[in-house]
């Protein structure tokens, strides 16, 4: 007895519903939860662990520590240069990343306006504090987390020399950093709503 088409659709559809059925049981048999608590309201114990490491653009939560250009050479050669290029213009085709994208740090001042922007730690990020942030909290991205406040103080000092922002002999640390005037510090339109967490 030969099926005919129809009926194999038919077949595929039904085994295809029963599969989705079966599925959460055999993921509870797994040790998967049968419920994720997607929107669960955050402690005030999680939000105050957030504020208390979210650094501010005047400095606020710095930790110790400093940093100057040549350690930071080394550093940026040996834990971001992968991704983001020997010489700070990232580098092309890498695997998950959109047609186009590079990683550069560098360079793009004056491109913002322009139909081709160039986004880069030196065109568009308005704070010094936004580099140290973001570098303590998600790079290098094979070790987010790993760099100690020294580290993270040097590589920023190395990126900011080279984007031409900072002078090489200049020394940062919880005071000198948040003084760093960025070249697209007016670029942004102020936020009149309050924050909610101060």
């Amino acid at each position: 007895m030969r099926i005919r088409s129809v009926d194999r659709k038919y077949a595929v559809l039904l085994a295809s519903a029963l599969a989705i059925l079966v599925a959460p049981d055999i993921a509870r048999a797994q040790g998967y939860p049968s419920k994720f608590d997607f929107g669960t309201p955050a402690s005030s114990q999680d939000i105050a662990a957030v504020v208390a490491i979210a650094i501010g653009p005047d400095g606020r939560n710095l930790p110790p520590g400093k940093g100057d250009y040549a350690a930071g050479k080394i550093i940026y050669a040996n834990a971001c240069s992968a991704c983001h290029g020997a010489n700070l213009q990232g580098v092309a085709g890498l695997r998950d990343m959109p047609a186009g994208a590079s990683l550069r740090l560098i360079g793009g001042r004056g491109t913002l306006t322009t139909k081709n922007p160039v986004m880069t730690v030196e065109s568009y990020w308005p704070y010094a504090t936004t580099l140290f942030d973001y570098v303590r909290r998600a790079m290098p991205f094979n070790a987010p987390g790993s760099l100690s406040a020294d580290e993270i103080y040097a590589v920023s000092a190395y990126i900011l020399a080279e984007g031409n922002i900072i002078d090489k002999t200049i020394v940062l640390d919880a005071q000198t950093l948040p003084r760093v005037q960025m070249p697209n510090r007016d670029g942004f339109i102020p936020d009149p709503r309050p924050e909610l967490f101060k």
